[in-house]
């Protein structure tokens, strides 16, 4: 799974003192197979929550431990996720604002034509939305409009993107099925019937990101976790994923917004 954040649950919660500021995380609780190598793993999420993940028999002073011998890397991913957040302001679906698109910025322009039916296309660096009438629903109208807009190209290009990496991934016997679904939580993940699910929210981000997130799923379907063999053919695959992901999730606050 390519995470922009954690699914909802009943939270266990921490904290730590770095310098003067108190960082909060919570641990969650994870059964592995008697195969599987057991270890501790630290995430932090663009929307700054600091995610750890552990073993269902670790003690919490080994987790503790565990977060302490990474507290300055904690801390410099949160200050670099603060630090985009200033960036982003709420939507308000008005000409002007900034619209993405494969990773380019287009500008939204909303304008009144009576003479055809409400749509959106891209025209000349900008992202047009036609209504037949303004009226008190206007923003609404636009909002929805818009994520009509980027699920239908979403559906397209997730599927081009698939066809032209399939040949990369030898171990994928039969071409995947997928479905477009918006998630506040995840880029994609990947059942273990191999059926993919995709963020529409990831065609803004260039075609790249959109590879490494559709990599990364595809991925698990030879391995379901993130073992050190998953690690392995998803290098194998992208040898640079870790720059590709550092520039997904630098922009990942701007790209969820909604």
């Amino acid at each position: 799974m390519t995470s922009v954040n954690s699914n909802e649950r009943n939270k266990e919660l921490y904290s730590f003192i770095y310098g003067e500021q108190a960082i909060a995380y919570e641990v969650i609780r994870k059964s592995f197979a008697e195969d599987k190598k057991k270890k501790i793993t630290i995430r932090v999420h663009p929307d700054c929550e600091v995610i750890v993940t552990a073993p269902e028999c670790s003690n919490n002073t080994d987790i503790h431990d565990a977060v302490i011998k990474r507290a300055k890397w904690i801390w410099d991913a949160v200050c670099e996720f603060q630090t985009h957040q200033e960036y982003v302001q709420n939507k308000n679906y008005v000409s002007g604002e900034m619209q993405f698109y494969l990773g380019r910025r287009y500008m939204l322009k909303v304008v009144k034509d009576n003479n055809s039916s409400s749509s959106v296309k891209l025209l000349r660096g900008k992202l047009l939305v036609s209504l037949t009438k303004f009226d008190e629903n206007k923003t609404e109208l636009v909002k929805v409009l818009v994520g009509k807009w980027y699920k239908h190209k979403a559906q397209r290009v997730f599927q081009e993107r698939i066809n032209d990496l399939l040949p990369q991934t030898n171990w994928v016997i039969d071409p995947p099925s997928f479905k477009v679904l918006s998630m506040q939580k995840q880029w994609g993940s990947c059942s273990a019937q191999g059926s993919l699910m995709l963020n529409p929210h990831l065609v803004k981000a260039p075609k790249e990101c959109i590879d490494y997130v559709i990599l990364h799923e595809l991925c698990h379907i030879a391995e379901h976790n993130h073992s050190e063999r998953f690690w392995r053919l998803l290098t194998q695959v992208m040898p640079h994923w870790k720059k590709v992901k550092s520039r997904l999730d630098g922009m990942a606050e701007l790209y969820l917004n909604e």
